[in-house]
């Protein structure tokens, strides 16, 4: 394929997963304004991605469990889930959306295990992952997160805030007035909005009070083991008649006039105290700030601090728009910060950016998505199960003697299986080592080598003599440079 510019390859590796050879066409004749614009405004992009789930042409899911019926059950089965958003960060036409949805994910960290532990593993799934109208009852966290992937911050905290799978997690169906629980109020604070510094400890009781009487209730079929209804399900449900009433002091300002006391109010109109709260919080400038920070860390680098100038004028941009997540991203993938050449590779690939992106790049013809859960997991991260409140460890803790040859592993893996594919398509372009190589460093890029490394990679090529040109070398040669490359330290970044 034709290499795109690096300016392109770099926002798609940030604002996607990479870029496939088949969807090169969609972006080469694209400007860098034009190219932001497609991933930013995705709605013009149609979300067709799991309609096409058994297409021939496109990776392969398959049922995880040996079920009765063999079926394909990513709403109730957390395994055929983690095929589904695989498959969805390999073929969407709106990278960008499922990039959101993954720094969501790890930002309102939350754990299939507690849930399963807590409803049984088909209603825990349920969840995580149910896509509203194929069974009874809410969104699962994911698509809520989905459907806010690039909305206004205020309205995802309060979705959050009520979401199923987030008030078992932090323990909210127990928060009632005669004892609070200060689960989710402390992390409302130090996790979701304005960070350990910024708040006190008469704070996180406080805000455990807002929040009493947010509980959940189950449908009428509900049972909390591992042969529940597909139709049955939880919900947030909101009880006045267990809410603190009181008033509610903050040491940070809660209203506009710089008021800290949300006012004792009636159990009917207690529901506010939780608004008003999300409301605060959204739109302290310390969220913003951190926002800011969290943003710099997944879009534009973890090798040098953030620039306490796009600190600042980040978190202006959020707090001009009321929280409304799209116009940051738009004004991050434009700065001078984000297209500086040297901010290019600067961020270490997760396990999941580090999958998908080379399955993009080398192939997935028959590939089963079912194969690629472990490999992931020996890598550190299983999609719906971060290690805690706080998500995964994220930078250079990806990385341990263990973890990368779990990686190394994979590049073998996904090298072999595509051999056969990558030979017939290279074919056509390739008749010499030199262009072997040229072609691959095209479609698979990793960070550009030094002179040394490129040098065995063509010693490598060239280790049985002179190229020859025949389909057999080229097969074998191919897979094995793809290899290296795959799992070489260079492709570990984006």
């Amino acid at each position: 394929m034709a290499r795109l510019s690096p300016e392109l390859d770099h926002l798609l590796r940030r604002a996607g997963f990479g870029v496939s050879a088949s969807e090169v066409d969609t972006f080469e004749d694209m400007s860098y304004a034009q190219a932001v614009a497609h991933l930013v405004d995705y709605e013009g992009s149609p979300d067709d991605v799991d309609e096409r789930i058994g297409r021939p042409d496109h990776a392969r899911v398959i049922p995880a469990r040996n079920t009765m019926r063999n079926l394909f059950a990513p709403d109730i089965d957390i395994d055929d889930a983690r095929q589904r958003w695989l498959f969805r960060m390999i073929h969407t036409r709106r990278p960008l959306q499922e990039k959101m949805t993954l720094f969501w994910h790890n930002h309102f960290a939350t754990g299939y295990s507690k849930l399963a532990n807590d409803s049984g593993m088909l209603l825990g799934a349920k969840l995580m992952v149910h896509k509203p109208g194929v069974l009874r009852g809410p969104a699962g966290q994911i698509e809520t997160l989905r459907r806010q992937a690039l909305g206004n911050f205020r309205n995802i905290l309060f979705d959050m805030s009520k979401d199923a799978a987030m008030l078992i997690w932090l323990d909210g169906q127990s928060n009632t007035k005669a004892k609070p629980q200060e689960n989710f109020g402390r992390e409302i604070m130090e996790l979701f909005t304005i960070g350990v510094d910024n708040y006190t400890e008469s704070d996180v009781y406080a805000a455990a009070r807002v929040f009493t009487g947010w509980n959940l209730r189950a449908s009428t079929n509900y049972t909390n083991d591992d042969y529940a209804d597909m139709n049955a399900y939880l919900e947030f449900v909101w009880r006045p008649d267990q809410h603190d009433t009181g008033p509610k002091t903050f040491s940070f300002p809660i209203y506009p006039d710089g008021s800290r006391t949300i006012p004792a109010r009636s159990e009917s109109e207690g529901y506010q105290d939780g608004i008003d709260l999300i409301n605060a919080l959204s739109m302290h400038p310390e969220c913003a700030r951190r926002m800011a920070r969290k943003f710099w860390n997944f879009f534009v680098s973890e090798i040098q601090p953030p620039d306490p100038a796009f600190v600042e004028a980040t978190a202006q941009v959020y707090l001009q728009n009321r929280t409304e997540i799209r116009p940051v991203v738009r004004f991050i993938l434009t700065s001078p910060w984000f297209t500086d050449p040297s901010n290019h590779f600067a961020r270490f690939a997760w396990p999941v950016e580090y999958v998908t992106r080379a399955i993009k790049e080398v192939g997935w013809q028959n590939l089963e998505l079912d194969k690629v859960r472990s490999p992931m997991a020996a890598m550190g991260q299983l999609l719906y199960e971060p290690p805690n409140v706080a998500g995964w460890h994220l930078g250079v803790d990806w990385f341990s003697t263990g973890t990368m040859l779990a990686r190394a592993n994979f590049a073998a893996t996904i090298a072999s299986s595509q051999k056969e594919f990558l030979a017939a398509t290279l074919m056509p372009s390739v008749s010499s080592a030199e262009g072997l190589l040229s072609t691959m460093l095209d479609r698979v890029t990793p960070a550009p080598f030094d002179q040394a490394p490129q040098q065995a990679l063509m010693s490598y090529l060239l280790a049985d003599g002179p190229w020859r040109g025949t389909q057999s070398e080229l097969t074998t040669r191919a897979a094995g440079l793809a290899r290296l490359l795959i799992g070489c330290s260079e492709y570990q970044l984006v």
